[in-house]
């Protein structure tokens, strides 16, 4: 696809420069580098599984809602340590294997693995926060961010509703935005072949047989216990999932570039990746430990092909460049990051 950002020499001449800085002091060792991929892996496979296995255990239903909710916050810190970086082809040198280690992992928080990763490399990566380029953008009607967008009433109080409407995300993408994008031309070149729509069914057949069916079956509750800890798991996990994911690119400060009715993007590509990205503690090594390099976003969105390990390093490099070149990086804190986000959607609640 041509690239539809406006072409600024000085821009691109800043790349170039951040690139090849970031190239010549950027310390990898394979080696130590797979020994610290395979130790976080065990760190957060065995809390994983250890959470999961205990739900079979516990016999007081309030702990059993509570574990079940631990479950789920922790296998999505799992998936964004490692499913994240499988989909960019950052761990192994075979894309096979990155994609099947990608959908294993993705499967576990119950999204369909392959149309996310389409959407999210193909669309979101390309022009992040601009209208009918980025699919991120395609939320709900209930939360405006996008200045100019359509403006409703109910947008007044979204500052007020939306951390209530937010519990719900990973229900409705689970169970209605996947099957939507399944039967319909999303317009992302996914080849929805045979294997596509088996693939489909596999990962929702294992996620509901891991979460509702087996422990309905086998652990020491009512099966309205079950169901209650399944949808307390959502709840807590649709919560941190949405204000994480808004806060990289949904704040004050982070901008939404426009496309013209030709559909060229008035930035140029660099300052649409970092203008439209927000970071969190993005020098620590132990936000990026928990957040799988999520908090380092603007380096994420320059170095996709580079692991996440390597985040807090880059953006040290990526800082004093932007700063002695006049550009300031969005940067919050992560709570800081919260009320930035609500004050967003207070202001876009708003009418033009």
């Amino acid at each position: 696809m041509k690239d539809k950002h406006i072409h600024v020499a000085a821009d691109s001449q800043l790349l170039k420069a951040i690139y090849k800085r970031v190239e010549q002091e950027l310390v990898i060792d394979k080696s130590t580098f797979m020994k610290m991929v395979v130790a976080k892996f065990m760190v957060y496979f065995s809390l994983t599984i250890f959470a999961y296995l205990i739900l079979y255990k516990i016999a007081d239903p309030i702990g059993f809602i509570g574990c079940f909710a631990i479950y789920g916050f922790i296998s999505l810190l799992f998936a964004f340590n490692f499913s994240h970086d499988f989909s960019h082809n950052t761990i192994f040198k075979s894309k096979q294997l990155n994609h099947i280690c990608f959908v294993a992992i993705y499967t576990l928080v119950g999204a369909h693995a392959e149309a996310w990763k389409l959407r999210h490399v193909n669309s979101h990566h390309y022009a992040p926060n601009v209208e009918d380029y980025d699919s991120d953008l395609k939320i709900s009607k209930l939360i405006r961010v996008v200045p100019g967008s359509k403006h409703y009433w109910f947008h007044a109080y979204q500052h007020l509703y939306a951390p209530l409407a937010y519990t719900i995300y990973s229900l409705f993408w689970i169970f209605i935005k996947d099957f939507v994008i399944l039967f319909s031309d999303d317009g992302y070149g996914a080849k929805k072949n045979m294997s596509y729509y088996l693939s489909f069914v596999f990962q929702k057949f294992i996620y509901i047989s891991l979460l509702l069916v087996l422990p309905m079956i086998f652990a020491i509750q009512p099966w309205y216990v079950v169901l209650t800890g399944f949808l307390m798991m959502h709840l807590s996990q649709s919560l941190f999932l949405l204000f994480t994911f808004f806060m990289t690119h949904h704040v004050e400060e982070t901008q939404y570039p426009k496309a013209d009715a030709r559909g060229y993007i008035n930035a140029s590509w660099l300052m649409n990746q970092i203008r439209s990205s927000n970071d969190m503690h993005p020098f620590s090594k132990t936000a990026n430990f928990i957040l799988g390099g999520f908090n380092n976003h603007i380096a994420h969105h320059l170095f996709p092909h580079y692991h996440h390990l390597y985040y807090p390093q880059i953006s040290k490099i990526l800082y004093e460049m932007l700063n002695d070149n006049g550009i300031t990086p969005n940067c919050t804190s992560y709570f800081g990051g919260i009320k930035s986000h609500l004050r967003l959607l207070k202001k876009m609640g708003v009418a033009a």
